[in-house]
């Protein structure tokens, strides 16, 4: 069963942007914080960003100034502006959505984001 749904990766030059959306399903209520990793071949999955629901964010160092996370509630839907991308970004994106330590953490299937030099 899908529970997010990630799209907006794709082909950038270096210095490039892209928007990266992650849709969860509807069904899914008490969501506290939603956020980004990614995960490049032979390197463990790492943080990028995360918003909670008032709105506090966490960048990692190697993204700051140059990503930016946000969510629509309405739409039950975060997003990833990445801006002055690098070779570097190049990974498997990946969006999660959390209710809490108590809770099993949702995850999306991911979407490729390649930038090249």
């Amino acid at each position: 069963q899908v529970q997010l749904v990630e799209s907006g990766g794709g082909l950038v030059q270096a210095g490039g942007s892209l928007r990266l959306s992650c849709a969860a399903s509807r069904s899914i209520f008490g969501i506290n914080a939603m956020g980004w990793y990614r995960q490049a071949p032979g390197k463990q999955r790492e943080l990028v960003a995360t918003i909670f629901s008032r709105g506090t964010t966490i960048y990692a160092d190697s993204v700051k100034g140059r990503f930016t996370i946000s969510r629509d509630y309405g739409k039950n839907t975060v997003y990833l502006q990445m801006n002055s991308l690098k070779p570097e970004d190049t990974a498997v994106y990946y969006c999660n959505a959390d209710r809490g330590s108590s809770y099993p953490v949702y995850w999306g299937q991911g979407t490729q984001v390649t930038v090249s030099s």
